[in-house]
């Protein structure tokens, strides 16, 4: 598809030329490398966790799809999701790209009956997937804690070789097991909302061993997990710390357990071949065991950020930035070429949701490219280096902001995408709500709505006129000092006022 092409397909455009070029965001996507005979489920199934679908073209004939979101946001936070985590249909590799489309018209398409179909029957099936709070693309009422039942447990099933199935699909924060209703049982949290769709989405159903450990999964009640042993039943992978002890399972909690059984999942299971990153057919795992040594994140720490805006970007507001997402140790802004800058996380695994959650989104008027670095560390400079190179690189890893560095702290729970919505924190009684919206007004953004915490007046949201602004609020004002011994604490919001 040529860039100069028009702003809207339908069925009589010239639309199936491929687009290998990465174009700028759009609400369209444009899906490649197809099985040739796909269906519309399979193709809609990838996108439901981000947003609404309203819709697709599919070309079998040429292994290629279009699809348009409800939005650009949940357009690019599928974008992003899939960068890191390519998906696959029946094991083949798919690949997804903005479209220089802005609109898909079906209007006068013969065919579209399918697609509609299919379109209607996931949303149904994903619980009336919405466009996302402030189109960001994630299910609303759905938490990042999966409940799952395990039947026909003919081999032992640990609490090791779950998280080995289920890591698969992303960072696994914590392992609950126990054995209700004769049925061994256990709630598993992943690091965001994302995560615990595909794993249910391509697990619900599976087989861990062939012909048996069927798996049952739905989503918790529960939006997070407290774990207080780590131990053979319990596990907090945040947290190294916790001492091993014999432990009711009630206590993991510090509520009490909801009454999980066969009964509490809807009537019948459903064995989803659409959305799946990493499940074949058969079982997961062949007896006897593999090994369960469960290995490091794969890939680098480091990140090469480009499309950077080199009259505003600084090594501070880039570690500010990306510091939402993990402990950023090093930022390097290359002296020759300002626009491009390698940033290091503290692992892997905070690189790839830094990357899965900023790639796309304007910093300064400018979108910018995130993607793994080759480089696996950031070099600081040598006594040699230049008075102008020295203020480009510098060194965060004693750095007193890192909101990671303690174990067990409640930031892993609140990892959320850019959005309009800021969460503040850390507000000292004598501020007030006025105080609070000149402070942001001051600092170039249009303040649209603001709500103490009922419960907690040191809390509160603040609603901004886009992302873009809630992205430069965030960097200006974070540690912003309110008082003589207390500053401000900024993060994204997954709520709205």
């Amino acid at each position: 598809m040529s860039s100069s092409g028009p702003s809207t397909v339908d069925g009589t455009d010239r639309l199936w030329v491929p687009e290998y070029a990465q174009p700028v965001p759009s609400p369209v996507l444009h899906l490649r490398q197809l099985p040739v005979d796909v269906s519309e489920h399979e193709v809609v199934s990838l996108a439901v966790p981000f947003g609404q679908v309203i819709k697709l073209i599919t070309l079998k004939a040429k292994k290629q799809a279009f699809l348009e979101m409800a939005s650009e946001e949940a357009a690019v936070t599928m974008v992003n999701y899939y960068t890191s985590a390519p998906p696959t249909i029946r094991n083949q590799p798919i690949f997804i790209q903005y479209s220089t489309h802005r609109q898909l018209k079906t209007d006068n398409m013969t065919n579209h009956r399918p697609a509609l179909q299919a379109i209607s029957a996931e949303a149904v099936h994903s619980g009336n997937m919405a466009s996302g709070v402030q189109g960001r693309g994630l299910a609303l009422g759905h938490s990042p804690v999966l409940r799952i039942i395990v039947e026909n447990l003919f081999y032992p099933v640990t609490l090791e070789v779950l998280q080995q199935i289920f890591s698969k699909f992303g960072s696994v924060l914590k392992i609950i097991t126990f054995t209700r209703n004769n049925q061994f049982q256990a709630l598993l949290q992943f690091s965001d909302i994302v995560l615990a769709h595909h794993a249910r989405a391509s697990l619900d159903g599976q087989n861990i061993y062939n012909g048996c450990c069927t798996l049952r999964i739905d989503f918790s009640k529960l939006s997070t997990l407290n774990v207080k042993y780590n131990n053979d039943k319990s596990r907090d992978f945040t947290r190294a710390d916790l001492p091993s002890g014999e432990m009711d399972p009630a206590a993991a909690f510090g509520v009490a357990l909801p009454p999980y059984s066969a009964a509490a999942f809807q009537p019948t299971f459903h064995q989803h071949t659409g959305l799946s990153m990493t499940v074949v057919p058969g079982p997961l795992l062949s007896p006897p065991r593999v090994s369960l040594q469960v290995a490091p994140p794969a890939g680098h720490s480091v990140l090469l950020v480009s499309n950077l805006n080199p009259e505003s970007a600084s090594p501070h507001c880039l570690f500010i930035l990306f510091g939402v997402y993990g402990d950023v140790q090093r930022v390097k802004i290359l002296f020759n070429k300002k626009e491009n800058a390698l940033i290091q996380m503290s692992d892997a695994t905070q690189a790839q949701l830094a990357m899965s959650h900023l790639n796309g989104h304007r910093l300064h008027g400018n979108v910018i490219r995130v993607m793994p670095s080759k480089h696996p560390v950031v070099q600081l400079p040598r006594g040699g280096a230049g008075p102008d190179e020295q203020p480009l690189t510098w060194d965060y890893s004693g750095s007193a902001l890192h909101r990671f560095k303690k174990p067990g702290s409640k930031n892993f729970n609140n990892i959320f995408p850019p959005s309009a919505t800021l969460h503040l924190s850390n507000i000292p009684s004598s501020v007030s709500e006025e105080l609070l919206k000149d402070l942001f007004s001051s600092a170039g953004v249009t303040v649209k709505a603001f709500k103490f915490f009922q419960k907690d007046r040191k809390m509160a949201l603040m609603q901004l006129a886009s992302v873009e602004e809630a992205i430069e609020a965030l960097i200006a004002l974070h540690d912003h000092q309110l008082d003589h011994n207390q500053h401000l604490r900024v993060s994204f919001s997954k709520s709205t006022i």
